[in-house]
């Protein structure tokens, strides 16, 4: 059979299957629905405060290559002890190391003003943090604060984590049959959240060669990370873990280098993000709660997630779930988004395993415009690293995509599960999915709808018959 004749009889195929499992959704239909997110909306706010202003440089800031470490250090203590305020980054370019806020300060980088974080590990002391998901003592993102309410990092800046292929970025390069010198480390660190080692002796930083995330908020309460530029990543950009009440607002997110995801709340509850940009060298957002055994132990999902008005570029996914998923994700609203680039590989893609587990559940999409992705519209892989191979089976379940457009992709779904694997009740309605080029991939899923679905082949087909159509014969002359 021709190419395009097994993609069409995919389609009626499945067409068929889908339209069979419609009447059990509607009956089961999650309590939660897109009037969650108003609720949702109503919680989160974003903190204020004092009208006054802490210049940098009335600290021993200098512009240039002076470091400026300490002066940023002093501006926010003192800005901090006196109730609150601005830390203000003036016009200019400044050099510094890792930058730690305290509660009621906000960050501000002027119009014009660039942070140029220097990739000198000995500016990053070692803190209490989260490494893809688990739990450690390693260097300090470049902007971090530790159960700290009232904060906030604005203004229409640049922040410049001065990563390159011979700084941060050289450590997850692999060279020749060896291992890169992350891989070392991170397979250490996860055998240690497996076997349980105690956090305080889950000791990384020099010597070693975990890179840190760029913007993370830990245990924090009440963080606004709004209207800065963000480039050059070390790994992650904006990483709040275990907060409650975040806003991530008007971010211009630049960043190609390995493992730059551009938005991940991990653990998180009542998350904005609207209005960011994202052109990343990994997944645009990807939503987390920890790894294997570790993301157990703490076991707190990702919960009341909006993410609204956003532009997807470059990036492994649009908006991902998972791949560290072991405490679940529940309750995500994405709407009114554009993703579009050769360069990105999915709009919505859940990840996970055997090893990972966790509940995925109550995911909305709508009013969503793809131009074009390279492997599917709608991933889930659970055959993700470790697959089948585990004991703790994933679950995603309660999927709804609405008034999706899609101009160009490979497929509609890329669905894979196993055995004993949960993957159902994913409904899509109203949608147009054009020039799709090949058959879609489902194992092991349960309940699909489609609903008031188009699906466009790239290419008009020839005729399938063997024989001409007879030329008509003229009608006889009265």
């Amino acid at each position: 059979m021709k190419p395009f004749a097994l993609f069409v009889a995919s389609l009626l195929v499945l067409s068929s299957s889908l339209t069979h499992a419609a009447t059990p959704v509607t009956a089961n239909a999650p309590a939660v629905t897109w009037a969650t997110a108003d609720e949702i909306l109503a919680r989160i706010k974003a903190p204020t405060f004092p009208a006054k202003d802490f210049p940098i440089t009335d600290y021993g800031a200098i512009a240039g290559t002076q470091d400026s470490t300490a002066a940023i250090a002093k501006a926010i203590a003192v800005c901090h002890a006196a109730g609150g305020g601005r830390v203000v980054v003036p016009a200019g370019a400044f050099s510094t190391g890792a930058i730690h806020l305290k509660s009621n300060v906000n960050l501000h980088v002027s119009a014009g003003a660039t942070l140029h974080f220097n990739p000198d590990p000995t500016l990053y002391p070692v803190v209490f943090t989260r490494w893809e998901g688990v739990e450690c003592m390693n260097y300090s993102p470049l902007i971090y604060a530790f159960e700290q309410e009232n904060i906030a990092v604005t203004g229409s800046g640049t922040l410049d984590g001065g990563a390159t292929k011979d700084t941060w970025w050289a450590w997850n390069i692999k060279r020749g049959t060896e291992p890169s010198k992350q891989r070392v480390d991170r397979d250490a660190l996860n055998e240690m959240g497996d076997k349980d080692v105690p956090v305080a002796q889950r000791v990384f930083g020099p010597g070693h060669f975990l890179r840190p995330n760029f913007i993370q908020p830990y245990r924090c309460k009440n963080v606004l990370i709004e209207g800065v530029t963000i480039n050059r990543s070390p790994m992650w950009e904006v990483h709040p873990v275990l907060s409650t009440n975040v806003t991530v607002r008007g971010l211009t997110i630049v960043s190609h280098g390995s493992n730059n995801d551009g938005c991940n709340p991990e653990s998180c509850r009542d998350v904005l993000i609207e209005n960011c940009v994202f052109d990343t060298g990994d997944d645009c957002i990807a939503i987390k709660s920890g790894r294997n055994h570790d993301g157990r132990r703490v076991d707190v999902p990702s919960e009341n997630i909006i993410v609204r008005n956003c532009t997807m570029k470059d990036g492994h996914g649009g908006v991902v779930i998972g791949s560290e998923i072991a405490g679940g994700c529940r309750n995500v609203f994405v709407e009114n988004c554009v993703m579009d680039s050769p360069n990105l590989d999915r709009a919505l893609r859940f990840k996970s395993n055997a090893v990972r587990g966790g509940v995925i559940e109550n995911i909305f999409m709508r009013n969503v415009q793809i131009g074009r992705v390279s492997e599917a519209v709608l991933t889930v892989d659970f055959l993700y690293e470790e697959g089948a191979k585990g004991t703790f089976m994933p679950t995603v379940r309660h999927v709804v995509m609405e008034n999706i457009t899609s101009k160009s992709s490979p497929r509609v779904f890329y669905v894979v599960g196993f055995k004993g694997a949960v993957i159902d009740d994913i409904r899509i309605a109203n949608s147009t999915f054009s020039g799709v080029t090949a058959t879609d991939v489902m194992h092991h899923a349960g309940r699909v709808v489609l609903e008031n679905v188009t699906v466009e082949p790239a290419k008009v087909p020839r005729s399938l018959n063997s024989n001409a159509a007879p030329t008509p014969t003229p009608a006889p002359a009265h």
